[in-house]
């Protein structure tokens, strides 16, 4: 008996475990009648086969299709116990009660109108309280939906023997049930919301709005995202939000990648430092000398720094002055010797800046003094025969070096002749 009120309890407490499910059956109660049919068993004489009994129903459902149900009885009845059992045969009618729990399983969900459903659990009834009969209630039914939550339950069960004092029999009833509601929790009523202006339609009240009259957004305070540099770029946008720019460059300045102060889309060399007068290239070199144009003298012809980019004068003095040899103690120019010089008359004639310095040397036959003379003397007649051929004698000047400065070896008359010369360098 003890383990029937066990299997009892635990399934009580797993359904109310499992029974969490909101969409599921309510608890419900109602009011249960039955029939209590012992014609299957061997009877005694004189004993009722077929009583009425009363009692109420209890459902609560653990799943969508399945319920747990509890059915108390009442009957009067003389209760049927085997002789073989020694147990004093009933006289008269007696109270039998009877508590079964059991669970259904439904083969449709409770929005259905007509719901069959199956059944089984364990049950144990009371011969006037004082002998205990366990069965184990199995069978099926008919679960028809009603009004307001309730529902009509047609079921009929075989109640197997589950003690040695119990009888097996068949129940059939009919139940009404109504779900059971808790009180209602009252309301709270709240003051009504105050009613909030907001006259530009941002989502942010007026009473919140730094600019109530321009539409906004809550995280600058109702007022538009700034545009600091007043570019038409909001500051979210603008990768250069305190510099004006344009929308192609996100809000920055069209950029000057060789910084010359002229911007890319300007620039037609915009990878080199250049100038605005030439479109931000820089100052072209015509001839490829070095010397940009606005600096060269003869920008088509390449040349030298040193004549402003003009062709190297020097090449064409030394042709003429490599003539200028003169005899042992002599300064006399021969007529051979003046050829080469009206060469030079032209090319001063041609180039007006430049001017000429004209060396005159010696071999090492005689004293330092008697050469400085000499040497002096040669340079003197090259420019004074220049200056009678028309060239201006400021734009000459003169020196004598003696033989300190040898281009070949004086030990030689070869290398002595070759000494006593005259020189001439270009000065631009």
């Amino acid at each position: 008996m003890k383990k029937i009120f066990f299997v009892l309890f635990s399934v009580i407490i797993t359904s109310s475990i499992i029974a969490q499910d909101s969409t599921i059956k309510k608890a419900a109660i109602g009011f249960r009648i039955s029939y209590l049919d012992f014609k299957k068993t061997n009877l005694t004489e004189g004993l009722t086969t077929s009583v009425p009994a009363f009692g109420v129903q209890y459902f609560k459902g653990i799943t969508n299709k399945i319920d747990l149900m509890v059915n108390l009885d009442y009957a009067s009845l003389k209760y049927p116990y085997y002789t073989s059992l020694k147990v004093p045969k009933a006289k008269s009618n007696q109270n039998y009660t009877a508590l079964d729990v059991s669970l259904n399983y439904k083969f449709a969900t409770d929005d259905k109108t007509i719901v069959p459903f199956v059944t089984a659990g364990i049950g144990v009834g009371a011969d006037h309280f004082s002998y205990y009969t366990a069965y184990a209630p199995m069978g099926a039914g008919l679960q028809i939906k009603a009004k307001y939550g309730s529902f009509v339950n047609i079921m009929s069960t075989y109640r197997a023997e589950a003690s040695s004092l119990t009888k097996m029999h068949s129940s059939h009833s009919i139940s009404y049930t109504l779900p059971i509601k808790g009180k209602d929790k009252k309301a709270i009523e709240l003051p009504p919301a105050p009613i909030k202006v907001d006259g530009d339609d941002d989502g942010v009240s007026d009473s919140e709005d730094a600019c109530p009259n321009q539409k906004g957004i809550a995280k600058y305070k109702g007022c538009p995202i700034p545009d600091t540099d007043n570019d038409g770029i909001n500051d979210e946008q603008d990768q250069c939000p305190s510099t004006e720019g344009i929308a192609k460059y996100k809000g920055c300045p069209i950029p000057d990648s060789d910084k010359d102060g002229i911007n890319d889309e300007q620039d037609k060399c915009p990878t080199v430092k250049g100038l605005g007068r030439y479109e931000g290239c820089p100052i072209p070199d015509t001839d490829k000398d070095g010397i940009n144009d606005e600096e060269d003298q003869c920008p088509t012809i390449a040349g030298i720094a040193a004549n402003k980019g003009c062709a190297d004068l020097q090449p064409l003095v030394d042709a003429a002055s490599s003539k200028l040899k003169f005899a042992t103690g002599s300064n006399q120019l021969t007529k051979k010797q003046t050829a080469p010089l009206n060469s030079l008359i032209q090319l001063m004639a041609d180039n007006a800046t430049i001017q000429l310095e004209i060396g005159g040397h010696t071999d090492n036959v005689g004293s330092l003094k008697i050469n400085e003379k000499l040497s002096f003397s040669r340079a003197k007649v090259v420019m004074q025969y220049l200056i009678k051929k028309g060239i201006d004698a400021k734009r000459l000047s003169i020196n004598g070096f003696a033989f300190n400065q040898p281009i070949a070896d004086n030990k030689t008359s070869q290398g002595r002749a070759m000494n006593r010369r005259v020189e001439i360098v270009v000065k631009y």
